[in-house]
């Protein structure tokens, strides 16, 4: 890449162009969760879903998960698990009975109806980067701690791109703000500058019950009417291996008990937190969320759950996690077919391990990515925005990965794969026969300007083109973009009376002190 004295020189682009003259910055694709109509890739046998699922059911049964939250250790004790200290050991009859009450498919509804999503089905849903603790632009040029203007414009990508279906955690964390009352600015900046479906950290009391009861204010509804229907989601982590920890169950308890959308995602590293081998990487990862799931169900049967699959490798050299891999895709592609023999919904990642947005950022990614797409998988984390294995959040890795989103979406679009008269076009074949070209011809006129997907980023001039506009590369571009994106950047409406409403919880709140923490 040039080097940053040359960028700072040209200053131009495309994208940085735009908001000079005004208008939309870019073209982009309308808002519409695309739907995958292909037949999931399924590496694993008949006999290899069992053997797996078998697996998991004698962890399960045998060697047990350790449950470090009280209350949800009686519970399990109610049901008629064995317990051992803090380890539970529960029948593969239990669970599957448990895991049979949850929906194989459920609706989020935000503040705007408008954006509802549903998770299940064939619905493929993308979401943005959350909870890295970092921040790195091309402006900056390092790599430095969150801060809110940052979670701010990171949250105005997510509510501009409508190939984003789901606000997700802080898509940086604003380390500027304390941690007892973090929850609450960031939560009423992404009710107020998104109304796209939100998402509560399970870290503890405090922190759940704030945001559902935010909310439920910016949707301006009653406790009955949130309590109706699922209007948010959680998701939580088991601590690698076999562990449960109090907070996040916790939270888990609490939204299930109120019928909110409930996420379990292990997070198994083969080699480091789970096997070496990805079967049994899969084997100990499905054990860990399905006793999560279990648990919801047996306090509130039917409330929405999904099963998550973080499973991927380290490099054995260094140990650091490694994203993108072939493992990880294979894992992703076995995750989804133990998903659909549990009739669940799945999440997976859009991830990868490289430290700036550059070519293995995004091969990386579009395998994360392509991955989703194959497995089956119905949420997506982390889809746009994610760096350094999840400890970098980065605006134009936001965007490059938007373009992949994009993609995809036109991808799936089944105006592609139609095949009427029209489509396969024998009379246009006809009138140009065995000397012509299409180009003139009224089909082709007819069609031209929605025939193929048109990239709101990736530039398809020609070198001596690329050259004279400039030069400029995809990451700058980008940037140029990200900057025109946060100029232009108008908030969703929202009732002043419900903004006020909601600002003045938030001022109470931080008079009571807000969450209680370890600092």
């Amino acid at each position: 890449m040039p080097d940053t004295d040359t960028r700072k020189r040209r200053g131009g682009g495309r994208a940085g162009n735009a908001a000079r003259r005004g208008g939309a910055v870019i073209e982009q694709m309308p808002w519409k969760p695309p739907i995958n109509r292909d037949r999931p890739v399924e590496p694993l046998t008949d006999e290899g879903v069992l053997a797996i699922h078998n697996g998991a059911m004698e962890i399960l049964e045998d060697i047990g998960i350790a449950i470090l939250n009280p209350e949800a250790l009686e519970i399990f004790r109610q049901a008629g698990c064995s317990i051992d200290g803090n380890v539970v050991r529960c029948g593969r009859d239990f669970i599957m009975e448990m895991v049979g009450k949850a929906p194989s498919e459920f609706t989020l509804t935000p503040r705007n109806p408008e954006r509802q999503i549903t998770v299940g089905g064939r619905t493929l849903l993308f979401g943005n980067v959350s909870s890295p603790p970092n921040y790195w632009d091309m402006e900056i040029g390092r790599k430095v701690p969150g801060t809110r203007e940052m979670c701010c414009n990171l949250l105005k990508l997510t509510q501009y791109f409508n190939c984003i279906h789901f606000a997700g955690g802080y898509p940086v964390e604003p380390v500027d703000i304390h941690a007892s009352i973090r929850h609450l600015d960031v939560v009423y900046d992404k009710l107020t500058l998104t109304d796209k479906v939100m998402h509560a950290y399970s870290l503890g009391r405090e922190r759940v019950e704030d945001v559902m009861e935010m909310v439920r204010i910016a949707g301006g509804l009653t406790h009955e009417e949130f309590d109706a229907t699922p209007r948010m989601y959680t998701n939580i982590n088991s601590t690698s291996p076999l562990k449960h920890d109090y907070p996040m169950l916790d939270g888990w308890m609490r939204m299930a008990r109120r019928g909110q959308g409930c996420v379990v995602t292990p997070f198994t590293l083969a080699g480091a937190m789970a096997p070496v081998t990805m079967a049994g990487a899969v084997a100990q990862s499905l054990a860990e969320g399905l006793i999560a799931i279990a648990l919801a169900q047996y306090i509130n049967p039917g409330c929405p759950c999904v099963i998550g699959t973080f499973t991927s490798n380290v490099d054995m050299k260094s140990g650091a996690p490694a994203f993108g891999t072939p493992e990880y895709m294979r894992a992703t592609q076995m995750t989804g077919q133990l998903a659909r023999f549990y009739k669940l919904p799945m999440r997976s990642s859009g991830v990868c391990a490289a430290n700036v947005p550059d070519g293995q950022a995004m091969w990386e990614t579009s395998n994360s990515l392509w991955a989703a797409v194959q497995s089956g998988t119905h949420m997506v984390y982390h889809a746009a925005g994610w760096l350094e294995g999840g400890l970098i959040a980065s605006p134009e890795k936001f965007i490059m990965d938007c373009e992949i989103l994009q993609q995809i979406q036109r991808y799936m679009d089944p105006e592609i794969t139609a095949t009427g008269p029209d489509e396969i076009a024998l009379d246009a074949i006809r009138a140009v026969g065995n000397d012509g070209h299409f180009f003139g011809i009224q089909h082709t006129q007819d069609r031209y300007t929605t025939a193929f997907y048109q990239p709101f980023l990736s530039d398809w001039k020609n070198y001596e083109g690329w050259e004279a506009a400039g030069g400029i590369w995809t990451p700058e571009r980008a940037h140029h973009m990200f900057k025109s994106i946060i100029a232009d950047f108008q908030p969703p409406p929202m009732d002043e009376a419900i903004r006020e409403e909601l600002a003045a919880f938030v001022e109470r709140r931080k008079r009571e002190g807000g969450a209680p923490t370890d600092f």
